[in-house]
């Protein structure tokens, strides 16, 4: 790679290309970068650094334009993946993942979770990384003779282009609904900008998107009218007849091109009906028979802290990543036409994030809920009283109380706990940190209910 835009981590003879950021401005670092071994600098204004130095009007642009230029033709060698969708981004894109290695094809997967190739599991800041980061990727997995990759696409990534000079062959939708309206502002932007995923799609590419989701229509509009569909509605390419869920498995029945097939997940709730069969016609249009496709999704799983289960003091605490409120309301209304007791609901907001979704989500997680505790999830430099405030403006029961700290907040929900409760932990799913002030300290949902296990367990 010719380029690198942290100071950090140039090496001899790379182009130090300074970036202005939100926090950190790449030009304060060009000294730097000329001592590790850069031998040129792209600015965007005149500096003296013993090097030559080329200024542009904007050096992301430079960066986009010359990534394009010199390695795409490389990486879309590659067959790409590309999934967009407010909710069920990872999980489609982590049983794609799944099932494609079953199924004998070499796959990567990038997104939420991390960067994963066969023993490689990165951790990432960002669902879709920056374009810099998402070229190196793609240039390894290239050189590594990686045959596909599936990828979760973000409407940032989309807005910021850190996608730009890819070819996707295959472009999915899962839903849309109500989340980062602090960056968008309105729906009506947040839909635009995942709509520019259509603009990647190759000249053969293939759409496939969640008919029941409204927003479909648009995606099936901007593709000239093309598309495959999914959903519980006969008009659709995948018509899912049925789906009976129990608490560790689901049977699925649906009809493609006449023909009817039954499928059993070990995935719960109508949501991942959707995740699944999202990832199934994925692969399906890879020309991949639906019967080996089922014959292999015995063995997949879904990827940590999205609806994962541990058995504790008499009942099921269920871990998942739900952090909007279609989400929280979805993984709630799940659970309530499984459960034979109650469901206890332990959820929050995080700080410096839209705080339009607060009330909102504090009102849908007490009225689906018998019982809630709410509590912080990564309040940022955000005052946790505040943020609760916020919630509570949306509560209209008293079926509630209020514990800042996570970590008694979850030794509470599992004291509540009866035989066959379910106990839900929504907000953080995979993470292993809370975020305070600006410090990110280690904190994992499923550590603080296996700890909690273990010591009741020795007592």
């Amino acid at each position: 790679m010719k380029y690198e835009t942290d100071s950090r981590k140039v090496q001899p003879g790379q182009i130090f290309v300074a970036i202005k950021g939100h926090t950190v401005d790449g030009h304060d670092y060009i000294t730097n970068a000329v001592d590790n071994g850069a031998i040129r600098v792209i600015a965007e204004k005149e500096v003296t650094a013993g090097v030559p130095v080329e200024v542009v009007p904007s050096t992301e642009e430079y960066l986009k334009r010359h990534l394009k230029e010199d390695y795409a033709e490389e990486i879309n060698k590659l067959q790409i993946i590309g999934i967009t969708g407010t909710n069920g981004k990872t999980t489609s894109a982590y049983l794609t993942y799944q099932l494609l290695n079953l199924l004998g094809i070499d796959t990567a997967y990038l997104g939420t979770i991390g960067y994963k190739y066969h023993n490689k599991n990165v951790e990432l800041d960002n669902t879709t990384p920056d374009i810099l980061t998402i070229y190196k990727i793609l240039l390894e997995l290239a050189k590594a003779k990686c045959h596909t990759l599936v990828m979760e696409v973000s409407s940032h990534a989309l807005s910021y282009e850190r996608i730009y000079g890819i070819k996707l062959k295959i472009a999915a939708f899962t839903n849309l609904t109500e989340d980062h309206l602090d960056y968008h502002k309105t729906m009506e932007n947040y839909l635009k900008e995942k709509l520019k995923i259509i603009d990647y799609l190759s000249s053969d590419g293939t759409l496939i998107v969640n008919g029941d989701d409204e927003a479909s229509k648009k995606f099936i509009k901007k593709n000239n009218n093309a598309g495959i569909t999914l959903g519980f509605n006969e008009k659709f390419n995948y018509n899912i007849v049925d789906a009976n869920i129990a608490p560790d498995h689901t049977n699925i029945k649906f009809i493609y091109e006449k023909e009817e097939y039954n499928v059993t997940t070990h995935l719960t709730s109508k949501f991942n009906v959707y995740n699944y069969m999202t990832a199934l016609a994925i692969i399906h249009a890879l020309n991949i028979s639906i019967e080996d496709i089922i014959e292999k999704t015995g063995e997949i799983k879904p990827p940590k802290g999205r609806c994962e289960v541990h058995k504790v003091n008499g009942g099921y605490a269920v871990i998942d990543y739900a952090h909007t409120p279609d989400a929280v309301e979805k993984v709630i209304s799940a659970y309530n036409e499984l459960k034979t007791g109650k469901v206890i609901t332990i959820v929050g907001c995080g700080g410096d994030r839209d705080p339009i979704k607060r009330p909102i989500m504090g009102d849908i997680a007490t009225k689906l809920s018998d019982y809630v505790i709410l509590t912080s999830d990564n309040p940022r430099t955000e005052d946790p009283e505040k943020i609760m405030d916020d919630i509570l403006k949306g509560v209209k029961t008293k079926n509630y109380e209020v514990e800042l700290d996570r970590h008694k907040a979850i030794k509470k929900g599992i004291e509540l706990l009866e035989p066959e409760d379910i106990l839900l932990i929504l907000g953080k799913g995979h993470e292993d940190y809370q975020i305070l002030g600006r410090d990110k300290v280690h904190f994992d949902d499923a550590e603080e209910v296996e700890n909690w296990r273990l010591e009741h367990e020795k007592n």
